[in-house]
């Protein structure tokens, strides 16, 4: 008998969906998480959001026709499961997201033994138009940083930390999710520069300067031991109660600062990212060492910042030059 199917746009808990696929589905996505965790080491968030459409994917298959067996996944199955998705709203992004997801999946089944042939290449991936990200002006990250170190000033050890977040996200354009993940260990204050194990488990070495350094110095010398406690182990940024710090209080620490600066663009860390990279190309950095330095895999990811500094430079030619 036919099952009813979850193909919801905004995804149900997939938990509660994936426990009640069939065993031979089950393990496949089981074999699949594993594949896309311990093989290619993405991050906990990317596998989830992988492994989350997947199941979608095989409840459908399983709901469509009561069929459970992962061979009876051809190309049609995927477009309607597709088509399933469009018609209860996912957005464009979220279409090519889904895309990608069930393509990985085909192909990893078929490579696994799974699959008899791949029907993923025979979707369409829809584009979607990148959005240049919102990013701070150089005077607008000057203004957020000295708000930062005016609270530091109090000597109190949460807004020390803070300082330091901010000054080293800033600094080095890490990911909040490898700021958060740093250890003390990590940061080379003598050479001032920063361990970061980034995606994939890549690591990768990046300098910071003399103002991320002081707000370092301040932080681990008198901020973070009044923070430390049993749970704090080697971790290089705290939360009030002694463990590693969370992201979403990174995210707030990052919102709070700019929210002082009259005018900014709302941005959270990775808008803190995005501005770094623009001040660096901005400032004469080639393309080639901006991607090292944020650890891009591919250098077309670095190239979106490109355009962000046309259109920076275009809307400046419009408010300035007589003729434009």
């Amino acid at each position: 008998m036919a099952r009813a199917r979850s193909t919801d746009s905004r995804r149900p808990d997939f938990r509660a969906v994936r426990a009640r696929l069939p065993e031979p589905l089950a393990t496949a996505v089981d074999g699949f998480e594993r594949h896309l965790a311990v093989e290619r080491g993405l991050s906990v968030h990317t596998v989830r959001g992988y492994v989350g459409d997947v199941v979608s994917l095989l409840d459908h298959l399983a709901g469509t026709a009561g069929r459970e067996d992962l061979a009876d996944l051809d190309v049609s199955v995927l477009r309607e499961w597709l088509a399933a998705q469009h018609a209860r709203g996912a957005s464009r992004s979220t279409m090519a997201r889904r895309t990608a997801a069930a393509r990985t999946f085909t192909a990893w089944a078929r490579r696994a033994g799974l699959l008899t042939h791949d029907p993923g290449p025979r979707l369409a991936v829809p584009s979607t138009p990148r959005k240049l990200p919102a990013v701070l002006r150089t005077d607008q990250a000057r203004a957020a940083m000295q708000a930062s170190a005016a609270g530091a000033e109090q000597h109190d050890p949460v807004a020390l930390r803070d300082h330091a977040v901010l000054e080293l996200l800033y600094a080095t354009g890490v990911r909040v999710s490898e700021l958060c993940g740093l250890d003390v260990d990590d940061v080379d204050r003598e050479r001032r520069v920063v361990r970061v194990v980034g995606k994939g488990d890549r690591e990768r070495v990046v300098p910071f300067g003399l103002p991320a350094d002081g707000a370092l110095d301040r932080w681990i010398t008198a901020g973070r031991p009044k923070l430390a406690g049993a749970d704090s182990g080697a971790a290089l940024f705290l939360g009030v109660r002694g463990g590693r710090l969370d992201p979403r209080t990174a995210r707030r620490i990052v919102h709070d600062a700019v929210e002082t600066v009259p005018g900014a663009p709302d941005v959270g860390p990775h808008g803190m990212r995005h501005s770094a990279a623009t001040h660096l190309l901005e400032g004469g950095a080639d393309l080639r060492s901006v991607q090292e330095l944020l650890g891009h895999a591919t250098l077309a990811t670095t190239q979106l910042y490109t355009h962000v500094t046309v259109e920076r430079l275009k809307a400046i030619h419009e408010r300035t030059h007589p003729r434009s």
